[in-house]
């Protein structure tokens, strides 16, 4: 705008003076009548203009000053404090916690290690499954270290403006040398730190090399540590990855029954917790959990507690809560046909059944309650925490997995659509058995995802010749317990849900 008016300013100014140009040569008298004064302010003012208006457009002030104005707000939105988190406030996670306790050691006393010749790590990288606890152990870092805590995410780097984000890295680093000893924590960093390529633009990628530059940098000054973390290390650029940079790589993954009941102990320490909780119990029922779904089991079972006008929470209620986190909202007054309830009630139990008796997980609760997207589901744990499984073991989860589809094809003697969830699963670990594992016929070779597509008729032949036989067996099992599946989903539809215990009464002779 400001451009605009000095533009038409210098028009008016150069319009008077080409009058005064034509007065003179035709040597009329009213140019008598200016005064020398006169003259020479008009012609001064039109050359200023003229001077200015060119200054103007050849600077790029307008531009500089509205990236200025991001970067400000980027230097602002970056926290900047202590925390108050400790280690002591992560539950879990204790080969972590001593790997750490290194870091903050070299920190506060790093003389001993410059005795040694050592040098410290300079750059963590925390990866692994979303809610794991990755940003809480980088505050209870800075915390220990009692070190300035700068947070930034790897969106907040991401800009249209070239330049912009590598400004931005400058900024973030000066304010740490500023404050030592400071921890940069730089959350997903995937988002500015993914592998260059041709399709990649220019500001992403002098975004990363400014980084890479300022990391490297960083090896002269033992008060800073970098930290990174994401969810996709396969997406991080090599470069950001090697030793000088991110030194060291550790995986936060999902807890196992030992920690999941540390973090329990955490997230109820300020709750009124009855008695008869017991927290092992909770601990098993949760496997597979993050660390941030059992803190919402427990926020869960303390809001389902007080709708229920209690004065303290109990078994009842984390129950509920980890219903509500698995399956979904309940949903009330639901409009399921009585066909279509009898139908879920043999699809759940054939799952049942099928698990039963291939002894797989133990089953918690059976129920037809409509949850979600969901009709029915079966609550099933596992009675200890399992990294590696058997042939044998996948195709039996398979089984179950297709047990439902089979009790409606025995029962009914037709399908339904209620098994897409199934046999997506199904599918995918029938999948991973061939190209991942080497349980396939290709023997034992694992086929990498992009030459999946060369060989797709002759994986998808395999993939289905498991799932037929799985399904195959499964409806055998079914033929065989068909009494029980006849008894126990007629409970099912009287009383939409079966405990764990009730299922192994059906089971048993005298019942």
């Amino acid at each position: 705008m400001k451009n605009k008016i000095i533009f038409i300013l210098m028009l008016i100014g150069l319009f008077l003076s080409s009058i005064l140009m034509v007065l003179g040569v035709f040597n009329l008298s009213i140019l008598d009548r200016l005064t020398a004064i006169d003259k020479l302010a008009i012609w001064s003012i039109t050359l200023f203009l003229v001077f200015y208006h060119f200054k103007l457009k050849h600077n790029h002030q307008l531009v500089a000053a509205s990236l200025s104005s991001n970067n400000k707000k980027a230097e602002q939105s970056n926290t900047s404090n202590t925390p108050d988190v400790t280690f002591n406030d992560v539950a879990g996670l204790e080969e972590i916690k001593e790997e750490l306790l290194e870091v903050i050691d070299f920190i506060k006393d790093s003389e001993k290690y410059k005795q040694m010749g050592a040098k410290i790590p300079r750059g963590l990288l925390f990866y692994g499954p979303p809610g794991t606890g990755k940003t809480l152990l980088a505050k209870a870092f800075a915390g220990e270290s009692n070190s300035t805590f700068l947070y930034a995410s790897g969106s907040e780097f991401v800009e249209k403006y070239v330049g912009v984000g590598a400004k931005r890295i400058r900024t973030l680093f000066e304010k740490a040398k500023k404050e030592p000893p400071s921890i940069i924590f730089i959350d997903e960093i995937d988002a500015i730190g993914s592998k260059r390529n041709l399709d990649n633009n220019n500001e992403k990628d002098q975004t990363l090399n400014q980084l890479l530059v300022e990391m490297d940098g960083f090896n002269k000054n033992d008060s800073i540590v970098i930290i990174g973390a994401t969810n996709r290390l396969d997406l991080l650029d090599d470069a950001l990855l090697r030793p000088g940079r991110f030194d060291r790589h550790i995986y936060v993954g999902n807890p196992n029954v030992k920690s999941r009941e540390e973090i329990f102990k955490v997230h109820i320490k300020d709750k009124p917790i009855d008695k008869t909780v017991q927290i092992k119990s909770l601990s098993q029922k949760t496997h597979g959990f993050s660390g941030a779904q059992l803190a919402n089991i427990a926020n869960e079972a303390a809001i389902i507690a007080v709708r229920n006008n209690k004065k303290k929470i109990d078994g009842n209620d984390f129950d509920a809560a980890i219903e509500r986190v698995v399956a979904g909202l309940k949903v009330k007054n639901p409009s399921v046909q009585l066909r279509e309830k009898r139908v879920v009630a043999h699809h759940e139990a054939g799952h049942a059944i099928v698990g039963k008796v291939l002894d797989i997980d133990m089953i918690q609760k059976i129920s037809i309650v409509p949850r979600g997207q969901a009709l029915g589901y079966v609550l099933k744990f596992p009675d200890e925490d399992r990294y590696l499984l058997t042939k044998e073991e996948l195709l039996n989860k398979i089984k179950m997995l297709l047990g439902g589809r089979a009790a409606e094809l025995l029962i009914f003697n037709e399908i339904t659509t209620g098994a897409q969830d199934d046999l997506k699963k199904a599918t995918d670990i029938a999948q991973n058995m061939v190209c991942s594992y080497g349980m396939g016929q290709n023997g034992h070779m694992s086929i990498e995802e992009q030459y999946v597509k060369y060989n797709i008729r002759e994986i998808q032949s395999q993939i289905k010749n498991i799932i037929d036989s799985a399904f195959q067996d499964a409806f055998n099992i079914l033929k065989e317990h068909q009494d029980i599946l006849i008894r126990m989903a007629n409970h099912l539809i009287i009383h939409e849900t079966i405990t764990g215990k009730d299922v192994d009464k059906y089971f048993s002779k005298n019942y």
